[in-house]
């Protein structure tokens, strides 16, 4: 087996024993451009317990890092607290090389390994409330259905007070430090919104909920240990509250125009629909589609409560980076917001009642009818769109004011 690097103590018990992933940039259409990691841990218990494995590719650097604490053999325990093949990825190999006692998962997550791997009935499935001893120690589960997949759950060793989160309060980050608080503040904050954004914002309603039963259950809590990312060991408290605003997604006085265009006309649309923002005082950014990310897209509808669209008409239909950013938004589900359109055309004009179909799909509420500008904008439709913009701008405000 080849050295390739060795685990990492976190609490007297427990070792980081995952992956580093410093060159993938893409996830699911999400960009990663800080890289990721493939989080496992090690709890030197009685029974000696693996939590999580990692991405297929990376199975020796986990093998490493554990051989240099204990002969992977020696593990008595895996626990699977998300399928998804970024941590299940190399778990049949791993069930083959350690032959565990046992390994756990929730009801759906032993569904969910058997149509991966056909592995289901080498797992003994646990469901909210469940306890397994280690020995010297406990370690108890928390389903979290769609947070984010159906299989996904929780678990909480209580001697070591750790919450093993699986994608819960993770991020894409690359680090070589693995605790938060090792790391840049502004960084952390930043790449945890962006993937709270891309991967956690539909699922938000749930989020709350999750967060009023951990303070309920009142879990003395000295590490949240995520699936990606660095651990939180200073600050929890400050993420959990940002996990909380961002799913109530309250109006904010924040909008943003996404568009692209073909011959300049529609950017010169976008530039007035910004400067009517502008006249009401509200925060905007323009994103055009041809130098902006879909994932970064989706970060700023984060952080907004308007979204503006112009697209110019293609083969009677909206441009496909258009299609493809609100293909993607959609998805994401954003909570209240209002929206409206515009878009150049030079015979048919399309793409400016399509554009509305998308935000009514997404229910995003609508204002106005949409602007249409001919081939190259007038004055007067270039103040229809100076106008479009006010007027998003003072329904933001009003709706704020409510």
């Amino acid at each position: 087996m080849n050295n390739i690097g060795k685990a990492i103590k976190i609490s007297d018990k427990v070792y980081w024993v995952g992956a580093v992933d410093w060159t993938v940039r893409d996830f699911h259409g999400y960009q990663t451009s800080r890289g990721t990691t493939y989080n496992a841990y090690l709890i030197m218990a009685d029974k000696i317990t693996l939590v999580d494995t990692v991405k297929a590719p990376f199975k020796d650097e986990l093998l490493s890092r554990i051989s240099s604490v204990v002969n992977p053999s020696e593990i008595d325990y895996i626990i699977s607290n998300h399928s998804e093949m970024d941590h299940s990825g190399c778990l049949p190999e791993m069930i083959e090389i350690i032959k565990p006692e046992k390994v756990f998962a929730s009801a759906m997550g032993q569904k969910a390994l058997e149509s991966h791997f056909r592995i289901g009935s080498k797992i003994t499935p646990v469901k909210t409330g469940d306890s397994v001893s280690l020995g010297n120690m406990n370690i108890s589960f928390i389903e979290t259905k769609m947070l984010h997949w159906p299989d996904s759950m929780v678990s909480y060793l209580k001697e070591e007070q750790i919450l093993f989160s699986q994608d819960g309060f993770g991020m894409h980050l690359a680090v070589d430090r693995i605790f938060d608080d090792e790391n840049s503040w502004d960084i952390i904050e930043e790449e945890t919104e962006k993937y709270f954004a891309n991967i956690l914002m539909p699922y938000s309603n749930l989020i709350l909920k999750l967060l009023a039963s951990l303070k309920e259950m009142n879990l003395p809590i000295k590490l949240v240990a995520p699936d990606h990312g660095p651990i939180w060991r200073s600050n929890f408290g400050k993420i959990a509250g940002l996990y909380g605003k961002w799913s109530e997604h309250r109006p904010v006085p924040r909008a943003i125009v996404v568009y692209d265009t073909m011959w300049n006309s529609t950017a010169l649309m976008a530039k007035a629909v910004g400067e009517g923002l502008r006249e009401t005082g509200i925060e905007f950014k323009i994103l055009p589609m041809g130098q902006s990310h879909r994932s970064d897209v989706a970060t700023e509808v984060l952080r907004s409560s308007a979204m503006i669209v112009g697209s110019p008409t293609l083969n009677n239909n909206i441009f496909p980076t258009m299609a493809d950013v609100l293909t993607y938004i959609k998805g994401l589900r954003p909570a209240n917001m209002i929206g409206a359109s515009f878009g150049s055309y030079g015979w048919s004009g399309e793409s400016v009642g399509l554009l509305n179909d998308f935000l009514k799909s997404m229910e995003i509420e609508v204002v106005g009818e949409g602007v249409k500008a001919k081939y190259v904008p007038t004055e007067a439709d270039l103040k229809a769109c100076f106008e479009q913009g006010k007027l998003v701008g003072e329904k933001l405000k009003a709706k704020i004011g409510k």
